[in-house]
């Protein structure tokens, strides 16, 4: 599931490129008109944070839900959990049906480090600046180097660690409480590495989700899609993974 690949390859890599508006479940367009009911920005970063800022809004979060996207979101609506894979996931799709394109990646640690937890972010493609933008949809933020207002990239953003540049956080909801030395974990810990999540299909998730979820254990469906040549890949566009397995 995993591979070393490059910048230029994670470049042209999004979300769209498999997932249609159509494929999308209703759910998700109802929702959509709730979150843009007093109108939609221009700008494709302001749609995004206003996703992100209704969303932080709705869902208190909790445990992880291993369930199709249509019943994660009837489920962080309710209240009944939800971590930032889960939030990842569903941003995705409001992407989706508003016409930004979108990327999911992960945060882990070379060597790997059981005890870190990982990450897992958004990045959005803004026409306004004309390059691809990180945005941490569960933690309510942007990210910039001091003294550009203009947000970073994921690939950026850990170039940039690896300066004497300083990283600001650019926080876009004041209700949101923020544990900043887990971000800082995140970002900034010298063996924090992103990789691109690829590949995934969700009309295929949802498909073997909704008509095997009831007896079949989760583990087993994803190697199921793995065996199929159905299952999401990561790729590695700055570290070797094969790393992340020594001591």
């Amino acid at each position: 599931m995993s591979k070393n690949s490059s910048e230029s390859q994670t470049e042209i890599d999004n979300y769209n490129r498999i997932n249609k508006k159509q494929d999308i479940p209703e759910i998700y367009h109802k929702v959509n008109e709730e979150i843009f009911k007093n109108g939609k920005p221009n700008a494709d970063l302001d749609v995004a944070i206003q996703i992100s800022v209704w969303l932080l809004e709705n869902i208190k979060g909790g445990r992880g839900l291993s369930l199709s996207s249509d019943e994660v979101l009837k489920s962080m609506l309710a209240g009944d959990g939800g971590v930032c894979s889960d939030m990842a996931q569903v941003f995705n799709n409001f992407c989706v049906i508003n016409d930004i394109k979108v990327k999911e990646w992960g945060v882990t640690t070379i060597p790997f480090n059981r005890k870190y937890g990982g990450h897992s972010v958004n990045e959005i493609f803004s026409k306004d600046y004309n390059k691809w933008v990180l945005i941490d949809v569960s933690k309510g933020i942007t990210i910039h180097e001091e003294g550009n207002d203009i947000p970073l990239s994921v690939v950026e953003l850990y170039q940039i660690n690896k300066t004497e540049k300083r990283i600001i956080y650019n926080s876009f909801i004041d209700t949101v409480k923020v544990n900043m030395s887990k971000v800082d974990n995140y970002y900034l810990n010298r063996s924090s590495v992103p990789f691109l999540v690829t590949n995934y299909s969700n009309k295929t998730y949802d498909l073997f989700l909704n008509r095997l979820r009831p007896f079949t254990p989760v583990f087993l469906i994803h190697f199921l899609l793995f065996v199929l040549n159905k299952s999401y890949k990561y790729k590695f566009p700055l570290n070797n993974y094969k790393e992340m397995f020594t001591s």
